[in-house]
C-alpha cells in the first residue's frame, strides 16, 4: 500500500474525535472523506499531514512509518477547502 492509517484515535477533552480509524490507499488511488461536522475529517487529515499528533496508531507512507517525521518532509500536503465542492452538505 501507498499510505497507511492503521488504528488511529484522537481526543480533544472528553471528546472522542477519531476511534481506531483505518484506511488504506494504493497508488493512484483518490480518498474522499466525508462525513458530518465534527466527525473527525479534518483532524484525520491533519493527522496525516503531520499537523496535528495522533494519541494512538499509526500513518505509513509507502512502508515508512511517519511518527516524527516533520510536515514539510512527509510528501503530504493538508489543502483546506471552503464547501464549494459539495454545497448541498
Amino acid at each position: 500500500m501507498y499510505l497507511t492509517v492503521d488504528q488511529i484515535s484522537k481526543t480533544y477533552g472528553a471528546e472522542r474525535v477519531l476511534d481506531e480509524c483505518s484506511l488504506e490507499l494504493a497508488p493512484h488511488q483518490t480518498l474522499s472523506i466525508l462525513g458530518r461536522s465534527g466527525s473527525g475529517k479534518t483532524t484525520l487529515l491533519k493527522i496525516m499531514a503531520g499537523l496535528e499528533q495522533a494519541d494512538a496508531g499509526q500513518v505509513m507512507l509507502e512502508g515508512r512509518d511517519l511518527h516524527g517525521v516533520p510536515p514539510h518532509q512527509r510528501n503530504i500536503v493538508y489543502l483546506y477547502q471552503e464547501p464549494l465542492l459539495f454545497p448541498h452538505l
